[in-house]
């Protein structure tokens, strides 16, 4: 690696290590310090989009944000402006304040479009938060599956948070069915390069095994980045998200990782390339916490193209 490669470098340490240890020799990448204009309009479109950050403990957190079209603005192609009502209960949002980082990811089931970003929260008041952003990039469509998002009645009041001491039956029964997931990571670096992330997972139904307190997620073939391994790699502590399409639950679950390098000493999924695991420290979940739903279902060539535990 060159001498101006490693002073300009996109990546922080820990995701360089992770490249290596998967054999991935990237030279470049496109993560830049500032949105393009199709990234801007892309965020301004959607009515949901992801968020993490990390509690004062230093556990990842994540949270879903929602609103109609628009709710998600960019004055410039360095902030993104988020206007959305905020839960009390909601613990991810309680850990977001003025010049902590955060972690956005969009995404648009309809199509398979996303796009990540990364920063520090700038001002904030009761329903507005503003993104300073450091890092910039789009992500591949593999494994999003693509779904009819529709809304549904909210005037109903949201359902208090529910604390699980463990996973129950209603969380491992979704889980057990889940094609889709979003995991929270983090890195301290003074850099630009680390921060919060949140990243999307995707396979066939019940891509996640279950054992015991532990849960497996094989990690196929991506971009390559390493960005949610390396984070694992720097501080083995994740946050996932697991949405219900069908009833607008979310589940959120935080716990400690740990990455096997080596995926034939695991009986997982064909295509697999390495696998990950969470421990499970701590669960809640927001019933009907979603204004919408999902059908129509149309799995990822991608996905299709793994195999099953």
């Amino acid at each position: 690696m060159s001498e101006s490669l490693v002073v300009n470098d996109v990546f922080h340490p820990d995701e360089r290590r992770a490249q290596a240890l998967a054999q991935f020799d990237i030279k470049s990448a496109p993560i830049r310090p500032a949105m393009p204009e199709q990234h801007r309009t892309f965020f301004a479109g959607l009515p949901y989009l992801l968020a993490s950050t990390i509690d004062d403990e230093g556990w990842p957190l994540t949270t879903l944000f929602t609103g109609p079209p628009g709710f998600v603005s960019s004055p410039d192609d360095t902030h993104l402006r988020i206007n959305a009502p905020r839960r009390q209960d909601d613990p991810a949002l309680n850990a977001m304040f003025s010049g902590k980082e955060i972690g956005i990811l969009g995404i648009d089931f309809s199509n398979r479009r996303r796009n990540r970003a990364n920063g520090r929260i700038g001002r904030m008041d009761k329903n507005r938060i503003e993104i300073a952003i450091d890092q910039s990039f789009g992500n591949c469509p593999k494994y999003i599956q693509i779904r009819e998002i529709y809304p549904v009645d909210s005037t109903t009041p949201p359902a208090a948070r529910e604390d699980l001491a463990q996973m129950d039956d209603q969380a491992r029964a979704l889980i057990s069915r889940a094609d889709t997931l979003f995991v929270a990571s983090h890195a301290y670096s003074e850099k630009a390069q680390g921060g919060a992330d949140v990243s999307h997972r995707g396979g066939q139904a019940g891509f996640v095994k279950i054992d015991g307190n532990r849960l497996w997620i094989p990690d196929f073939v991506g971009n390559k980045f390493m960005n949610t391994l390396g984070n694992l790699l720097a501080k083995p502590k994740a946050a996932l998200l697991f949405p219900d399409f069908d009833t607008g639950d979310i589940l959120h679950l935080q716990g400690t990782t740990e990455i096997v390098w080596q995926p034939e000493t695991i009986k997982g999924p064909e295509g697999a390339q390495r696998y990950w695991c969470v421990d499970v420290q701590r669960a809640w979940r927001f019933r009907q916490a979603l204004p919408w739903r999902g059908r129509n279902v149309e799995y990822s060539p991608a996905s299709l193209g793994t195999g099953q535990w």
